[in-house]
């Protein structure tokens, strides 16, 4: 029996965007363990699958490998899992919103979170997103990493989920094509320095991790910037 390599090639990388569902679960325990560090930990390597699972697709050609799978879905899957579901319920589980906003802000962030995965316009031709692409992993990190007050992340939540019905543009860090190699490069700083910001979490930032905090916000001005540019161009 010949073994068709290139579709054992396919299946493995469909496998290996499956892993992001089982971080995901991981990650899910952990919140309900009260570990933030460790659900962050968990949420961090499942986005790191996402970023580049999706070029190991196009390297091996799994449309073609194995037609009778849809990586676009079980991405979708993962990702409302990832991006939507348990950053959610960390803002329930860890009140990380004013009392009696724990559960109506959860819930629409799981409401207009689903106008993200289903709008058919979402990213443009250069790989920006036109819209809030529902990155609540990512806000509730910021949330978490500087200790914002709950009805800042209050505001910043209802901003956000207003942002994802206006043609605002988000960079994809990745697939972008304007300033690509300087995106990724600061995409990988901004990784690393989140990593450490996380894992020392515990210990006052300002006093001992001046330096990384400073390069961390210098990564997140960046994006902003190109965020911005790429905005404003279309008016």
């Amino acid at each position: 029996m010949k073994v068709d390599k290139d579709q054992i090639s396919a299946w493995g990388v469909h496998a290996f965007t499956g892993s992001g569902a089982i971080l995901g679960f991981l990650a899910l325990i952990s919140i309900l363990n009260n570990d933030q560090v460790g659900s962050f930990l968990w949420l961090g390597m499942a986005l790191l699958v996402d970023g580049v699972d999706g070029t190991l697709a196009r390297k091996v050609g799994v449309e073609e490998k194995a037609p009778n799978l849809d990586g676009i879905i079980l991405d979708s899957i993962i990702d409302y899992l990832n991006y939507v579901i348990n950053p959610a319920l960390m803002i329930y589980w860890f009140q990380m919103v004013p009392s009696g906003f724990e559960m109506i802000m959860p819930a629409l962030i799981f409401g207009v979170s689903l106008y993200t995965f289903i709008n058919v316009n979402m990213k443009t031709d250069d790989y920006y997103f036109q819209g809030f692409p529902a990155l609540w992993n990512v806000v509730v990190l910021y949330f978490f990493i500087l200790n914002t007050n709950e009805w800042i992340n209050l505001v910043v939540i209802i901003i956000l989920l207003v942002l994802t019905f206006v043609p605002w543009k988000f960079v994809h860090p990745l697939r972008v094509k304007s300033f690509r190699n300087l995106t990724i490069f600061f995409t990988v700083v901004w990784a690393a320095t989140t990593l450490r910001l996380v894992t020392k979490s515990e210990i006052n930032l300002i006093m001992n991790d001046t330096i990384v905090l400073l390069i961390w916000l210098i990564c997140t001005g960046y994006f902003i910037y190109i965020c911005f540019l790429r905005s404003i161009k279309d008016y």
